[in-house]
């Protein structure tokens, strides 16, 4: 297997992860104080320049899903080396521009190559490394992404007060060709995900077809009304693509995206619900507020006044790497979102804002932002097998960034047309923000609360070991007290066996049904003497108990879980998980909810057999059927 000399070296690969990501993601913030500047330049247009920024923006979002096809069917290794190169190659394109084509080539290369990258390098870094780097690896991650936005300001308000572009541009360009020889040192050849995989390109075109037309809406909303069809019909027929996109990756059999994995299970729909909510509100909370302050300071001072949110976000990803092995990790969330909502209505208090609310208000919301979405990011990760990491961030990613980027031209056009005047539109806006962040909130904590789910200690071990989730996560929207609840995913053991699960209920259907055609064929077991299926699950049931827990076993079925079974406890199969059970006694159900299964197949048989016995004989038959054993 070929090496790079750096191969292996967790330094090295985090800073190349960190070069790669930070330069697009900070630019993103830092562009609209240079803005000006660029189209003076170049002889572009304010709406020339808002159409080349969302297209840029679509190809990040789209991205996202082709970085999950072809690590499918690729060398995820060779081909991250031609991201980095398509990354330098954009960025040298966009600062040496002396056109708009070919600043806006380089620019959109920037945006696709920085979310190809994301899914390429990221999962690697965090499954490649044990457990003992994953802490690092979420600190980095939440840095790159959230704490290049919140110092994207400052630095274009220096370039800005520079009255220059071009700086800006080649240390990006720079930071870019860093990661470029990076990649190549701590290279290692590796195999493609899964070759066997569906080679369909439907996804990746209904996602660019989508997010293009989508973010192609937004961007004509600086000159044009809303109720047109370059506007609003873009818009929605792009979100309208989205949503075929994942209504096609849940039905389909072989799906590129866990989309049905996600979407029924609650913990990581509350998670894509919170950090959808996070990321729309935070733009109204800096773009909207941001754009008011720059009619009375100069670009450097509004740059300096958004400064604290870098310090929050520098405080919430080391506060996430605290708590990401511990059951707070699910507490984060609801608190950043209440911390964002917070400092939305201090921005709100007084429009345009003074320089104290800012400061307050923009540290509030870097806490808010950056304790948020990351921490949801991973708690919807942990919920998911390890192997799905990288889909899970596809899906995420996909979906914050049309929420994020795709929403600030809408909140700048209603600030703008609604209310009489530019503040009191941006207020309304505001408002709009607070409503979304409390939303955040709310319905999160309802959906955990309807799926019965309880905050647990993720098990990383199990989770980097490729053994299963993390922790458990119940079936979306059923009640804790429903059969489903019970039946629809395995119960994790207690402390002396965590990384084993008692036996799947499609392992069960899929024996029981067995045994049951058996039945009915009358037959013994093929190779001789009839074994139960059942009588052998038990055993390997009770060889895990503890020895002060193997006898005596309670008898008996589990009346809860009877809701796809016989009322007298013959079928069902799976223990309940109702409140106030503890594990010890729903395993123990469970192991009698076997027996109990096993005695009714074999009296099910011994029926059937003296049923068979007492036919009479038939003409021309041969002799009667001797009753076995």
């Amino acid at each position: 297997m070929r090496q790079g000399p750096l191969a292996g070296r967790y330094p090295a690969a985090a800073a190349m992860v960190m070069f790669a990501l930070i330069p697009y993601l900070a630019l993103s913030a830092a562009i609209g104080p240079v803005t000006p500047l660029i189209g003076r330049d170049l002889h572009i247009s304010p709406q020339a320049m808002s159409v080349g920024s969302g297209m840029a923006n679509a190809a990040y979002a789209a991205g996202t899903v082709m970085a999950v096809y072809f690590a499918q069917l690729l060398r995820q290794r060779r081909i991250m080396i031609l991201y980095v190169s398509l990354l330098v190659i954009g960025s040298i394109l966009a600062a040496a521009a002396q056109n708009p084509a070919m600043f806006f080539a380089g620019h959109v290369l920037q945006g696709l190559c920085t979310s190809l990258l994301l899914i390429a390098a990221v999962p690697p870094l965090a499954l490649g490394f044990g457990v003992e780097k994953f802490r690092s690896t979420a600190v980095i991650m939440s840095m790159c992404i959230f704490g290049a936005v919140t110092l994207g300001p400052a630095i274009g308000g220096l370039q800005a007060q520079a009255h220059a572009w071009r700086p800006l541009f080649w240390v990006i360009a720079g930071i870019s060709a860093a990661a470029l020889v990076l990649a190549l040192l701590t290279f290692e050849d590796t195999p493609p995900a899964d070759v066997t995989a569906p080679r369909n390109p439907l996804p990746i075109g209904l996602a660019a077809a989508g997010s293009v037309a989508a973010f192609y809406g937004a961007s004509q909303l600086l000159t044009h009304k809303f109720l047109e069809f370059r506007t609003a019909g873009m818009l929605i027929g792009g979100l309208a693509l989205i949503v075929v996109l994942i209504v096609s990756q849940y039905r389909a059999k072989r799906p590129l995206l866990t989309i049905r994995t996600m979407l029924s299970s609650t913990i990581p729909v509350a998670g894509i619900v919170l950090a959808l909510c996070a990321a729309a509100a935070s733009v109204s909370a800096t773009a909207l507020t941001a754009s008011l302050l720059a009619e009375r300071y100069s670009p450097l001072h509004v740059g300096l006044l958004y400064l604290p949110e870098l310090a929050g976000a520098t405080l919430t990803a080391v506060l996430l790497g605290v708590v990401i092995d511990k059951r707070a990790l699910q507490y984060l969330p609801v608190v950043g979102m209440v911390f964002l909502a917070a400092g939305i209505a201090v921005f709100r208090i007084q429009l345009p804002p003074t320089q104290a609310l800012t400061l307050i208000g923009s540290g509030l919301t870097g806490v808010g932002l950056g304790a948020s979405v990351a921490p949801a990011l991973f708690t919807a990760g942990f919920s998911l097998p390890a192997a799905t990491l990288q889909r899970v961030f596809a899906i995420v990613e996909l979906l914050r960034a049309v929420a994020a980027f795709m929403i600030a031209p809408v909140f700048a056009h209603l600030a703008v047309t609604v209310g009489g005047d530019v503040k009191t539109g941006t207020g309304i806006a505001l408002w709009i923000g607070l409503g979304l962040a409390i939303a955040g909130v709310v319905v999160p904590v309802l959906i955990y609360r309807l799926g019965g789910a309880r905050p647990e200690t993720p098990q990383l071990e199990r989770f980097m070991g490729g053994e299963g989730p993390a922790w458990h996560s119940p079936p979306l929207l059923v009640p804790p007290g429903d059969a489903r609840h019970a039946c629809a995913s395995p119960t994790p053991l207690r402390g002396h066996d965590r990384h084993g699960w008692i036996w799947s209920r499609r392992v069960r259907v899929r024996r029981q049904r067995a045994g049951q055609a058996r039945d009915r064929r009358g037959g013994p077991a093929a190779g001789g003497r009839r074994r139960s299926a059942g009588r052998d699950r038990v055993a390997a049931v009770r060889r895990r108990l503890p020895a002060r827990r193997r006898a005596p076993i309670r008898r008996g079925a589990d009346r809860r879980c009877q809701g796809r079974g016989r009322a007298d406890g013959r079928g069902g199969g799976g223990a309940g998980r109702g409140r106030g059970v503890s594990r010890a006694k729903r395993r123990d159900r469970e192991v009698a909810d076997l027996e109990g299964h096993h005695r009714a197949r074999r009296s099910s048989r011994r029926a059937a057999d003296r049923a068979r016995l007492a036919r009479p004989q038939r003409p021309g038959g041969g002799p009667r059927r001797q009753r076995r054993g």
